[in-house]
């Protein structure tokens, strides 16, 4: 009786085409040339070299590093090549070597074993942050739904939330505690932000006002500022660089009323009204060049120079629904000014400007880029990426969410935009032209806020599914799964040493994670 042999299955077929398909083995690899090029200085390191088409990422680094003199105590790299547009008008975009040159450049056809290859190298973060895995702390004190936290820019131990009870409250994390109660304001507190000295925090409320309190002890540094007809929306505080020595830095406010207000945070006195957005600003930034940017329900984004006295320089209109909100490539350095990521140097006030300049200047070059590159989100489910001190076009539109987009945020280097949607995913982009990387699902409900490891390796997110998950950036995966909240969970921060993640929401709880 003849045997019945089942036809072969797809895997099957595929196992048996996968030799042909490939056609090269990697021992048959031509060689081509290459030469190393520093991203933050231009400079080429070693010249010429001939190297095997399949060598890999890991072989690339330890080559550097014998070229370097820092082979004893190799630096991590990651190598990127810029690959130019098909038209003349195109951007160039960035090929990451992610596995071997063979991969990465030839076999698609971006460059053939005749061209000469530049490989455009920065160093990663050295240190590296572990996931979170549990929560540490359930911190119970609010009266109402937590609506916006921050950790400290200069250490993990301090932490501030604001909420639906009217009251602001700064936690000690070390023995997870509340330390002071801020009252004060007769409304909701919606948006919280630690001036870049670390030595005041500002909140803003549904009552109109914004207030200013001494970190140190939670007082109230004088009267409500009033000004705005309606609530604030958002706060944003100049970068620490920018800042005279001797002063103080300003804060912007943002409200649904449609102006922004610059205050002086030592006299408590406005000092610039800024108009011109006929609806609500839901958005607003500070940029290390002087320059304010901010997003609006009339669904543009005005570009403001306070070095000519808040005059309106630019406005991109792109999109065709509410701008949500807008993220800077130097929003991080900017947040941590002089402090390192371990947080414990406390510098003299001339020391501290000047590290905060060189950090920022820094990461401005390191994404090749000589300017901020801003990117923004909206409610027509679209993102866009500028240059806004270039063009008032955008280099680049970022389409993808099935809903609108909630929230997005650059890495700390530049080098990632990741976006949340109401379409219950995350999305990751290349910060440097837009193009689309991964979607992480995982999450069952609306995705509200995203906050990145200062290592750029990890992020987390909370959602209207009670959750907080970690995702691996490299891996493109789903790193922990943090279940603890009893409902939504409105906003998550990751202090700046990489030590903890906050996290609060609709239970009134504030819950401490940690590793």
């Amino acid at each position: 009786m003849a045997t019945l042999i089942p036809p072969p299955s797809k895997k099957q077929k595929k196992a048996a085409q996968a030799p042909r398909e490939v056609g090269i083995m990697p021992s048959d690899l031509p060689q081509v040339s290459i030469k190393f090029e520093a991203l933050d200085t231009g400079k080429t390191v070693g010249g010429s070299l001939r190297v095997p088409g399949g060598i890999t990422e890991k072989q690339l680094e330890q080559l550097l590093n014998q070229l370097q003199g820092t082979a004893d105590d190799p630096i991590p790299y990651t190598f990127s090549c810029s690959i130019p547009g098909r038209n003349k008008d195109d951007l160039p975009h960035n090929v990451d070597i992610t596995d071997d040159l063979w991969l990465s450049l030839l076999k698609p056809g971006y460059k053939t074993a005749e061209d000469q290859i530049t490989l455009v190298f920065s160093p990663r973060a050295v240190f590296k942050v572990r996931p979170i895995t549990r929560s540490s702390a359930a911190i119970a004190g609010h009266g109402s739904t937590i609506l916006c936290s921050a950790f400290a820019p200069h250490t993990s131990s301090r932490m501030v939330t604001g909420a639906g009870d009217s009251t602001a409250r700064i936690w000690d994390c070390d023995t997870q505690t509340p330390l002071y109660v801020l009252k004060g304001h007769s409304n909701w507190v919606l948006c919280v932000g630690w001036s870049p000295d670390g030595q005041l925090i500002a909140t803003g409320s549904m009552d109109n006002t914004v207030r200013f309190w001494d970190a140190n002890n939670g007082k109230s540094c004088g009267e409500a500022m009033k000004g705005h007809s309606k609530w604030i929306t958002s706060l944003a505080w100049e970068p620490l660089h920018s800042v005279p020595l001797g002063d103080k830095p300003r804060l912007a406010s943002a409200s649904k009323d449609g102006t922004v207000k610059i205050w002086d945070s030592s006299r408590k006195v406005c000092l610039y009204t800024l108009s011109g957005h006929t609806n609500s600003v839901s958005c607003v930034k500070w940029g290390g060049q002087g320059l304010i940017y901010t997003g609006s329900h009339d669904k543009t984004i005005r570009v403001w120079d306070m070095n000519a006295g808040g005059r309106c320089i630019n406005i991109l209109k792109s999109h065709a629904h509410w701008v949500n909100h807008l993220s800077l490539s130097t929003d991080y350095v900017m947040r941590v000014g002089p402090f390192g990521p371990d947080g414990a140097s406390q510098p003299s006030p001339e020391e501290a400007r000047r590290i905060a300049k060189t950090n920022y200047e820094k990461v401005v070059k390191k994404s090749g880029q000589v300017e901020e590159l801003m990117v923004t989100a909206s409610d027509d489910f679209t993102m866009f990426l500028w240059s806004p001190l270039k063009s008032a076009k955008p280099l680049g539109r970022m389409t993808g969410h099935q809903k609108l987009v909630n929230h997005v945020a650059f890495s700390p280097d530049g080098r990632y935009i990741v976006s949340a949607s109401f379409d219950n995913s995350i999305k990751l982009w290349d910060g440097r032209d837009g193009k689309f990387l991964a979607t992480f699902r995982g999450h069952v409900a609306s995705v509200y806020q995203v906050a990145w490891s200062s290592d750029c390796r990890l992020l987390v997110s909370c959602s209207k599914d009670t959750t907080l998950k970690v995702w691996d950036v490299k891996t493109r995966k789903l790193s922990v799964d943090l279940p603890g909240h009893q409902d939504e969970v409105f906003t998550v921060d990751w202090s700046v040493d990489g030590q903890r993640v906050c996290s609060g929401g609709k239970d009134k709880m504030v819950r401490l994670w940690t590793h």
